[in-house]
């Protein structure tokens, strides 16, 4: 089969290449990819590649043979997956626990842009525990995942204010419920009860001093690329007593089947809306890679088979 292969050459990061077709195991299904999206952390493992790793986790596409062990949808469905890796690919092989049946409501193009951010944004959520009444600070908001965490803690009843740089970003946050966008962490008003972290390095402790007393901070990721520094006593001016907590959204070591029927549900109920910045056929992979790492795409790529 063909399938997207990393080359460590920053210029054309991936090529299409012949590979062996993926043997699946007793509980997985084999898929043929319709549509996959990119992640921004898969684009910055392309900058130094582990031979004979392969990207892609998120893909929508048809079940062609049904798992070993009689687990997961039949064949012949239409599914949204989330496997570690090698979904850039004609065909994968995904565990039926991180698969979900794919409305015909909903576009392989619009499944594909769900898993891992939308994983993320739940979780994420269900981390900060509950939501009504609270303000919510989060920073990085114009990515895949401060979009889906607008949209869905503002429906929970949380009063949410996003920071991102980008004024037509802000403008849709604020579309999707966001209550205050800002640009800079520097401007939002605090305090908050929550602080979702995902930018690293001068703007997390900016952000935490935004923080109420007693409050949460939960750091999700590093955009920035650049380590934080932060100051004990400079919690007494303001959030004393704070909680800093790492998150990983593999932490819960459950499978994805449920959060992903869920994303699903929201979509098909237009109560979840992925922001697609780019659809293009998947040999174009390689041009959109680059144009994602230099920002001129806003939104989740998403690349399609023929």
């Amino acid at each position: 089969m063909k399938a997207l292969v990393p080359t460590g050459d920053p210029a054309e990061p991936v090529v299409l290449a012949d590979v062996p077709e993926p043997t699946p195991r007793a509980g997985e299904v084999l898929v043929k990819v319709e549509a996959f999206s990119v992640n921004r952390g898969e684009t910055f493992r392309l900058e130094a590649p582990v031979p004979g790793e392969r990207p892609g986790k998120d893909v929508a596409g048809l079940v062609v043979q049904p798992a070993a062990d009689g687990s997961g949808p039949a064949g012949i469905t239409r599914v949204v997956g989330h496997p570690m890796a090698g979904g850039w690919a004609e065909f994968v092989a995904v565990p039926t626990d991180a698969l979900a049946v794919l409305p015909d409501s909903v576009s392989a193009v619009r499944g594909a842009a769900l898993p891992l951010a939308g994983i993320t944004a739940l979780r994420l959520l269900r981390a900060a525990g509950p939501l009504p009444g609270r303000r919510v600070l989060l920073t990085g908001a114009s990515g895949g995942v401060g979009h889906y965490v607008t949209e869905l803690a503002a429906a929970a009843g949380a009063e949410v204010t996003a920071v991102t740089r980008d004024a037509e970003r802000g403008t849709r946050l604020l579309e999707l419920g966001a209550a205050e966008v800002v640009h800079d962490p520097a401007d939002a008003r605090g305090p908050y009860d929550v602080v979702l972290e995902s930018t690293g390095g001068a703007a997390l402790p900016v952000a935490l001093a935004r923080l109420a007393r007693r409050g949460t901070l939960i750091w999700f990721g590093q955009a920035s690329r650049t380590p934080a520094k932060l100051d004990f006593f400079d919690f007494f001016s303001g959030p004393e007593s704070a909680v800093i907590r790492h998150f990983h959204y593999l932490d819960p070591r459950s499978g994805f089947g449920d959060d992903l029927a869920t994303l699903v549900r929201l979509t098909a109920q237009g109560r979840l809306h992925p922001e697609i910045g780019r659809v293009a056929d998947w040999a174009h992979t390689a041009t959109t890679l680059t144009d994602l790492r230099d920002r001129r795409i806003r939104g989740k790529a998403v690349l399609t088979l023929p």
